[in-house]
C-alpha cells in the first residue's frame, strides 16, 4: 500500500482550534459499513447505536501536564522538555527544544530549582533521556511547573485545561488525550448505562508517537510507536461476558481500539487481563477480533488512524466519508466532530 492511497484534501480552517462550551455538542457523522450510508446526526445521538447489554470501552488514562520550561543554569539559555516515557527511577525520556544545545551531562533548572534534570543520553530526533531530582512528590511538583501538551495543530490557548481530559481520566501517564472520549459528558454516560450498556474502562498511556507522519511511502515498512496498555481481569471477564452473549463491544477511540485488538491478537481473538507495551499497526488487511463497533475523531491524512479506520470499514468508503465531512464542514481533530462506525458483519 502506498501512502498516498489514504491522502485527502483538509482545508487548514476546518482544523478545530478550540472545544466547544458543551462537550456533547458536537456533530456525528454515522457509517454504516454493511450499506455503504452515511448519515449526519449530533453526538447525543450515539445513544441509538446501543442496545443492552452491549459494552463501551473507555480510555481512562490522564493527561500529564508534561511540557517544561527552564534553562540551563551554565547558559541561562531557554529550554523546553515534553515528558513521554516513564522509564522508572526518576529517568524519562523527553523531546528537547534546542536539542543541539543539550548533551550527556548538561543540566537544566526549572521553577527556580524546584526540579533538576540531568540529560543522560542522546536519542534519535531531538529525544533525550534525563533523570530528575526533587523534593516531595513528582506528579505534584509537574502540575505546579508543567504545561499541558497540546497537539502540534492546535495554535490556540486552552482557558480550561481539563477540556483536554476526558470526563473520566484518572490514571495519570498520557502526554496526549484520547480525544474520541472529550465528547462524553456524565449524563450522556448515565443515559448509556441506564439503557443498560457496561462501562468498562482500560487504561492506554497516548504517546506523541500518535502525532507523527508516516515517513516512508510504503505503509508496510512504517514503524509504530510503542504505548503501555493495561486491562484488568474485572474488565475482561465483564468483556467476554459481552461477547459470548453475542452483544457488540464498542470501543470509543482508536486506543480503546489498539488495546482490545492488541489483547485479541495475543490471546487468538480471547479477551483476557493483560499488561505491557503495544505498537501494533492495524492497516486494511487487518482481521479485526474483539472490536465491534466504535466512535473516533476525523484524523490526518495519510495518518496510521485514517488507516486503522479503513481497515474496518473499507478505504473507498472512508474516504468517501471524508470528502463529506470536508463538504459538510465537520471540525475536525482533537477538538473537533465526531464519526461512529457501525458493526461490518
Amino acid at each position: 500500500m502506498n501512502i498516498n492511497d489514504f491522502d485527502f484534501n483538509l482545508p487548514e480552517e476546518l482544523i478545530a482550534q478550540t472545544p466547544l462550551k458543551v462537550r456533547d455538542s458536537s456533530r456525528l457523522l454515522v457509517l454504516d459499513p454493511k450499506t455503504g450510508q452515511m448519515e449526519d446526526k449530533h453526538f447525543t445521538d450515539i445513544l441509538d447505536e446501543f442496545e443492552a447489554g452491549d459494552a463501551l470501552v473507555l480510555n481512562n488514562t490522564r493527561v500529564l501536564p508534561a511540557r517544561l520550561h527552564g534553562v540551563k543554569p551554565d547558559t541561562q539559555g531557554h529550554v523546553e522538555l515534553l515528558l513521554l516515557k516513564d522509564k522508572g527511577n526518576n529517568e524519562w525520556e523527553t523531546l528537547a527544544k534546542p536539542a543541539r544545545r543539550l548533551h550527556p551531562g548538561s543540566e537544566i533548572s526549572f521553577g527556580d530549582g524546584r526540579l533538576k534534570a540531568t540529560v543522560l543520553e542522546d536519542l534519535e530526533h531531538g529525544g533525550k533521556i534525563v533523570k530528575f531530582a526533587y523534593d516531595g512528590i513528582f506528579l505534584e511538583v509537574l502540575e505546579s511547573l508543567g504545561e499541558m501538551p497540546l497537539p502540534p495543530y492546535i495554535h490556540e490557548q486552552l482557558e480550561d485545561q481539563e477540556r483536554y481530559q476526558t470526563v473520566y481520566a484518572k490514571e495519570n501517564g498520557s502526554a496526549a488525550a484520547p480525544t474520541a472520549g472529550l465528547h462524553y459528558t456524565p449524563e450522556l454516560l448515565e443515559a448509556i448505562k441506564a439503557k443498560g450498556v457496561h462501562i468498562v474502562e482500560l487504561t492506554l498511556h497516548v504517546g506523541l508517537g500518535t502525532f507523527r507522519p508516516v515517513s516512508v511511502e510504503n505503509v508496510d515498512e512504517h514503524i509504530m510507536h510503542s504505548e503501555f496498555y493495561r486491562l484488568t481481569e474485572d474488565a475482561a471477564a465483564e468483556l467476554r461476558a459481552v461477547k459470548s452473549s453475542g452483544h457488540k463491544i464498542v470501543a470509543s477511540g482508536t486506543t480503546s481500539i489498539r488495546t482490545l485488538e492488541t489483547i485479541g491478537t495475543k490471546f487468538n481473538g480471547d479477551i483476557q487481563a493483560d499488561s505491557g507495551w503495544t505498537d501494533i499497526f492495524i492497516k486494511p488487511g487487518y482481521d479485526w477480533k474483539v472490536v465491534d463497533a466504535f466512535n473516533t475523531n476525523f484524523h490526518l491524512p495519510k495518518s496510521t488512524l485514517v488507516m486503522l479506520v479503513a481497515s474496518f470499514a473499507g478505504r473507498e468508503f472512508v474516504l468517501e466519508a471524508y470528502k463529506h465531512a470536508v463538504d459538510e464542514r465537520y471540525r475536525f481533530f482533537s477538538f473537533g466532530d465526531a464519526m461512529f462506525v457501525k458493526p461490518k458483519n
